[in-house]
């Protein structure tokens, strides 16, 4: 067996042995009483990002969709599969989430692809399309920063690009409605990773703001 597929091994024997029976009975009680997750989290695949980790969440709390730079296509009602759209639509419609966060973060390389030069070929051809998602942050970004630091106009993408994101929530009619409602609560975060600290959008003022703050607020 691989190496690293035998240290995955481990880590199961160890959560067996200790976390499961540490919560046996939130386990089953979540298997006959099914799931009831308190928000839908829409993140990056990036391995650095552990949603469950950085909200202090346990099993049964969130329901997770992950995909290259935590973008949420515009709905599109044709017969093509589209996964993160079916999954927002369940967490919605189904399941009944009161809140959706979309949640970007420092580093992210979809984000720095964006402003790469890559060729588009057989084995990169459904990536080259998802980064399309982006273009409009980067336009943005660009504006904004074009006499600052690449840094700067990267972090300025990541979070911009979160409330593009937001933006492309409210074409799904089911969100749209529930929004309406007042009974769905959409957020935009962004996760730095080299101090674990969460940025929310205000959409009020237009800004992001330390999410610690607000909630002790």
């Amino acid at each position: 067996m691989d190496s690293q597929l035998q240290e995955f091994e481990k880590g199961h024997a160890d959560f067996q042995k200790v976390k499961f029976n540490q919560s046996k009975e939130r386990f089953k009680k979540l298997v006959s009483e099914g799931q009831h997750p308190k928000a839908l989290f829409i993140g990056c695949s990036d391995s650095r990002v552990m949603p469950a980790m950085i909200t202090g969440s346990k099993a049964g709390d969130l329901f997770i969709i992950r995909n290259i730079g935590n973008f949420v296509a515009p709905y599109k009602p044709d017969a093509d599969f589209h996964a993160t759209a079916s999954a927002i639509e369940y967490a919605v419609t189904v399941l009944e989430v009161s809140d959706i966060i979309v949640c970007g973060h420092s580093h992210c390389g979809a984000i720095e692809a964006l402003y790469k030069d890559i060729k588009e070929t057989s084995e990169n051809t459904h990536t080259i399309k998802w980064l399309e998602l982006g273009k409009e942050a980067k336009k943005v970004a660009m504006l904004a920063y074009k006499n600052d630091s690449k840094e700067r106009m990267l972090r300025y993408t990541e979070k911009i690009s979160v409330v593009y994101q937001l933006d492309n929530l409210l074409s799904y009619p089911g969100v749209k409605r529930r929004v309406e409602e007042g009974t769905l609560h959409l957020h935009g975060w962004h996760y730095h990773m080299e101090n674990g600290d969460i940025e929310y959008y205000d959409d009020e003022n237009y800004e992001f703001k330390p999410l610690i703050q607000n909630a002790e607020g």
